[in-house]
């Protein structure tokens, strides 16, 4: 059926844009290296959660029958200014099988094509908020389906999903579960083939309970994540043995919703309570619910075999009452192919803490590593290193994180449950690795911390020539998005925003919309997202992915990229959770950092978000998210920690919600305290779109954007408090109270100031 003239006709007309998208590439800045980082990042983002009877790989010379509309409606990205890119061209499943050069079902291809281009039954693109979580299946008769099973053995079974900004997924059928239509589909496929691939485009973990029903009717399940721009093409690597699938979960997979430890407080409009605290994801399944996971954190399933040896261990011998957090523990472990094909493996090394005062949870992760492609029979000796940091539990008492007494206990895995020991380390009284200071709590008496750290004048000549208006125009943006400053569909502008302060030289800083590539009118590249970046375990080829994207930015001449995406997968309904990597603050954080890294290596600035606590979009901007100090510092602020330690972003961005009663705009606690104070952070800070208007509890005589500035939130985005501006435009709050008692200083106007004008040198 592969050369059938017939077969050739629908060839032709899924690639008719060949022409059109080649145009478009040559218009933009994306080479051949970094359509081979993107293809190989979708491809290793890959999870193979089934394979009975070694169905894949598929062999390119044996036909195939693809069901499910998503083959041409494809998923490629999550909603919103996270995925909202412009590519040079965008390639489906039935594009890359046509690409592989794969065998398949012309016939059933034809009638989905058609049926999918019928205008009474077109995708509907939805708009801002309200874009579509699925479309409607295509309805399959019995005949259609008998009639695909006679010329083709093995039949392919494409499950979509999205979800994006401003909009939760829902418990509903076409959201988190299966439609009606769906599962008729996979009865009737199921019924009359023998062998039966699911492949799931997603960018959010949903239900898959589905999959205990269909037990023996379902041969492999393969998650793709939404992959980006080469999609098809990456998953077609997979399906037909070009690479081994690779990818393992970075999120835990329930038996039911009900299941994760935040149901219960997830979706509330006003405030969640994060009652679990730091039981999230497998912390908490492992601790206290192991027979509620239907996949495991960790897993995944390659085509070949893998064996590990652990061959030593090593950990720091402790003389002092305190320890340095970067004393380091290491475990040298070998990999093995001891299968037929080549393939990569994920070693994930574990610690089993203590019990002590504080409650734990019975294993965490400190540290992973991934291999290099192993042929059959080779092996590669790896290191994986983690850090006391890692390991050690924060102690709201003394404010500092501990390591309690006791034996440590190191294992390793791979894919799956098994694990090999790795060492115990044994510390006979307790240690404090880091003291820190107690913060966003109701106990902390902030107006006396904020009054002893006044910042003093700042003496630097241009700092002082400049006037109240060139200050405060330092602490906002342009005003509007798209500005006319920069590039054509930026996101905003700052800094140089006044024609006085270009004058002085001080230049405007471009900013665009990430993290799946740049969001501007231009053509950039379109990536896989977050969630399935951190699947690929990988963080070398994720830092050389985005340093071409930091390519990208110097081409189009944008400052700073709006990325990456890093709040924890709290909630599986969390609809940004397609951007952020993982329900793991260890993973997450490094994967981050590897972005970061590979950004800044142009020379631009990466812009970590959402600083903290965004774990949901319903009334973002009024969310409270009560969560205890404990918490805040081992899961929702430790992502941000990491990256900021090993990546050194040049500016990061707050969240729109509060944090235990605080916009994290107003936040001094979390943007100086934390941040800047603990984390040497020496960046920008910038507000993400627009903020909420408040006053100060401590100055009340300090609102909105003076409020802002003595949090040492730099910079507002995109500059004006009004949504509809068009122009810079100040709304007073600022310097109404300079000069005054409590009111706002000239050396906080000035540390602002420099801030930005450091960002300033720092970009080339």
């Amino acid at each position: 059926m592969g050369s059938s003239l017939e077969q050739d006709s629908v060839r032709a007309k899924n690639s008719g844009r060949t022409q059109d998208e080649e145009k478009r590439r040559q218009e933009s800045a994306v080479d051949e290296k970094e359509i081979a980082l993107a293809r190989a990042a979708a491809a290793e983002a890959c999870v193979l959660l089934k394979n009975d009877g070694h169905v894949l790989p598929l062999k390119k010379e044996e036909e195939v029958a693809v069901f499910g509309r998503c083959q041409y409606d494809w998923f490629y990205v999550g909603y919103g200014s996270g995925g909202d890119v412009n590519p040079p061209y965008l390639v489906n499943l039935m594009e890359g099988l046509d690409n592989c050069g794969a065998a398949y079902n012309w016939k059933l291809a034809e009638t989905y094509r058609t049926w999918t281009q019928d205008p009474r039954y077109a995708a509907d693109a939805g708009f801002w908020g309200h874009w579509p979580m699925s479309h409607p299946e295509m309805p399959v008769t019995e005949e259609l389906v008998r009639a695909a099973a006679l010329t083709s053995k093995t039949a392919l079974i494409v499950i979509g999903r999205a979800a994006g900004e401003d909009r939760e997924n829902t418990r509903t059928k076409g959201s988190y579960y299966l439609t009606d239509e769906e599962t008729s589909l996979l009865d009737q496929v199921t019924a009359v083939f023998d062998r039966v691939v699911v492949v799931m485009d997603i960018g959010n973990i949903m239900d898959m309970a589905w999959t205990k029903n269909y037990a023996d009717r379902l041969q492999a399940i393969l998650i793709c994540w939404q992959g980006g721009m080469e999609s098809g093409n990456a998953l077609c690597d997979v399906l037909y043995g070009d690479m081994a699938p690779c990818g393992r979960l970075a999120d835990s997979i329930a038996v039911h919703y009900e299941d994760y430890s935040s149901s219960a407080n997830f979706g509330n409009k006003e405030f969640n309570d994060y009652a679990e605290g730091i039981f999230v994801g497998y912390r908490y399944f492992d601790t206290f619910a192991k027979d509620k996971v239907l996949y495991p954190f960790g897993y995944g399933l390659s085509y070949t075999d893998f064996q590990m040896e652990v061959l030593s261990f090593t950990a720091p011998e402790l003389r002092e009452k305190i320890a340095t957090p970067a004393g380091e523990m290491a475990a040298s472990v070998r990999v093995t192919n001891t299968g037929s094909r080549p393939g990569k493996d994920v070693v994930l090394l574990w610690c089993s803490q203590p019990e002590g005062r504080m409650e734990k949870a019975t294993k965490i992760l400190a540290g992973f590593v991934k291999t290099k492609t192993l042929a059959p029979g080779e092996s590669e000796e790896l290191q994986i290193k983690t850090s006391l940091a890692q390991i050690a539990s924060y102690d709201e008492e003394q404010s500092a994180f501990v390591l309690e007494k006791g034996d440590y206990r190191f294992f390793i895995t791979e894919g799956g449950e098994d694990a090999l020991q790795a060492g115990t380390w044994t510390i006979e009284e307790e240690r404090i690795t880091e003291q820190c200071e107690k913060a966003m709590t109701r106990d902390v008496d902030l107006k006396a911390r904020i009054l002893e750290r006044m910042p003093e004048e700042n003496k630097d000549p241009l700092i002082q020539s400049l006037s109240d208006e060139e200050l405060e125009a330092l602490t906002r943006g342009h005003g509007m998005m798209n500005s006319d400053l920069g590039v054509e569909g930026n996101a905003g502008a700052f800094g140089g925003v006044l024609e006085s302060l270009r004058e002085k030289g001080i230049r405007p800083v471009i900013t665009s919309d990430g993290p799946a590539g740049l969001r501007l009118a231009r053509y950039c590249a379109l990536l896989i997202c977050g969630t399935g970046q951190a699947c690929t375990f990988n963080e070398r080829l994720i830092e050389e992915l985005y340093a071409k994207v930091g390519e990208e930015m110097v081409y189009h001449g944008t400052d700073v990229f709006l990325g990456p995406g890093m709040n924890i997968h709290r909630n599986p309904l969390c609809g940004r959770n397609f951007e952020y990597f993982s329900e793991d603050p260890l993973l997450s954080g490094k994967m981050a950092a590897a972005v970061v890294r590979g950004i800044q290596r142009s020379g631009k600035a990466a812009c970590p978000k959402h600083f903290a606590c965004n774990n949901q979009e319903v009334c973002r901007n009024i969310n409270d998210a009560r969560v205890s100090e404990r918490a805040l510092r081992e899961i929702y602020l430790k992502n941000f920690e990491i990256c900021v330690r090993e990546g050194n972003p040049k500016t990061i961005m707050t969240s729109y919600n509060k944090i235990n009663g605080v916009w994290s705009h107003y936040n001094y606690d979390l943007v100086t305290t934390v941040l800047r104070r603990q984390w040497g952070f020496d960046g920008v800070v910038i507000t993400d779109w627009w903020m909420k208007k408040s006053k100060s509890p401590e100055f009340p005589e300090l609102e909105d954007n003076a409020y802002r500035v003595r949090a040492q939130v730099d910079v507002l985005m995109p500059g004006s408090m009004n949504r509809l501006a068009k122009s810079y435009q100040s709304d007073g709050t600022l310097l109404k109270t300079l000069g005054q008692p409590e009111g706002i200083k000239r050396a906080e106007l000035q540390r602002t100031a420099q801030n930005v004008l450091n960002l300033l040198k720092r970009l080339s």
